[in-house]
């Protein structure tokens, strides 16, 4: 019934976002949901300007998490009106909607797609530096992140006790008030993260991978609500990469990266496996960690690169890959990293 539990949301959200997809679709494109301005970017080499395709990105609606986030809403809703309508065993333990293990989780993931739809919504429609992403816009983001993952951890530390993390093979390590820093810290840099969503089907292969890992995670720690709706969220990710297959429909956007970062930081700290976080989504680790390296590299050491282009992925398209040779590589070294994650979480 466990296995049922998990299995039945997961596909239950799939077969939602496929089919309110095509409305949203329509919807996004008649309204011409995409970003009415080119961003401003700090590189200007001629390998950025060659990859990158301003065009496509100006006739691409950028929202496309709102079919992540909407699914995942409907199922929960739908399994949680079935429990109170016609309720039974079945429909009792169907039921991923609990205080102790979704609660929390669940009202991130919307609060932070929330926020990055209105940000989305600035790319938009905004004029002047808001609709180009400029500096002080980021700050102003990222000012926000601290702010949830502020309340977030306050709600850990003292609602639920939260105040150790497990150490893969050496037991806990107990940080007491410190336990609040150090999870707005993480929440930061899995949000750091998001700048994997930069071609087409790349995060939606990505994320699907890490949310399946998190399943299995919380399962075999008998968390099955929060195995249920890490499945759930895997389902609804896949029916949005089912029509983000190259060429993709449509973008994530904020309203969908800003909402899976979170939820997923979330997720890793209620199933006591944070510092595997960087195992199970390696991808995105070396993604982001790409981006801190040239920086550091252009400022300090007289404008040097360290790679071609940045992030990660614009590298390998600057070498001569492909970008549906450098989506599918990242696929199969997530699938990897998830795969390696949950053995380390079953052996340690």
């Amino acid at each position: 019934m466990d296995i049922l539990k998990i299995i039945f949301p997961t596909v239950l959200t799939f077969f939602l976002g496929m089919f309110i997809t095509p409305f949203f679709s329509s919807y996004f494109y008649k309204y011409k949901m995409w970003k009415s301005s080119p961003r401003t970017n700090a590189d200007t080499s001629e390998a950025f300007k060659n990859i990158h395709n301003t065009l496509h990105e100006l006739s691409t609606p950028r929202v496309g998490g709102v079919i992540i986030w909407v699914a995942v809403l409907l199922t929960v809703c739908i399994i949680y009106s079935l429990s109170l309508i016609f309720p039974s065993d079945i429909t009792q333990k169907l039921n991923l909607f609990s205080r102790s293990q979704t609660l929390v989780p669940l009202a991130a993931f919307f609060l932070a797609a929330f926020i990055g739809f209105a940000d989305d919504l600035l790319h938009i429609y905004g004029q002047g530096r808001f609709a180009q992403d400029a500096l002080i816009y980021r700050k102003i983001k990222i000012f926000l992140v601290i702010l949830i993952g502020l309340v977030i951890s306050y709600w850990f530390y003292y609602k639920l006790d939260f105040n150790s993390v497990h150490i893969p093979f050496n037991g806990d390590w107990y940080l007491g008030i410190w336990f609040i820093p150090f999870f707005i810290m993480v929440m930061l840099a899995t949000f750091s993260t998001s700048v994997v969503d930069g071609l087409d089907g790349l995060a939606g292969g990505v994320f699907a991978s890490i949310f399946s890992a998190f399943a299995v995670i919380a399962f075999v720690h008998n968390q099955i609500d929060i195995s249920a709706l890490s499945g759930a969220i895997a389902g609804a990710i896949l029916a949005f990469l089912w029509f983000n297959i190259p060429p993709a429909r449509f973008y994530m956007g904020e309203t969908g990266s800003l909402a899976l970062t979170v939820v997923l930081s979330v997720i890793a700290f209620l199933t006591d496996s944070v510092l595997l976080l960087p195992v199970i989504a390696l991808p995105l680790v070396a993604t982001s960690f790409s981006v801190i390296v040239q920086i550091i590299s252009y400022k300090f050491f007289n404008k040097k690169r360290v790679f071609r282009v940045t992030p990660l992925h614009h590298h390998f398209q600057a070498l001569g890959w492909p970008r549906e040779q450098v989506v599918m590589r990242y696929w199969v070294v997530s699938v990897i990293s998830a795969i390696s994650g949950v053995i380390l979480a079953l052996i340690s």
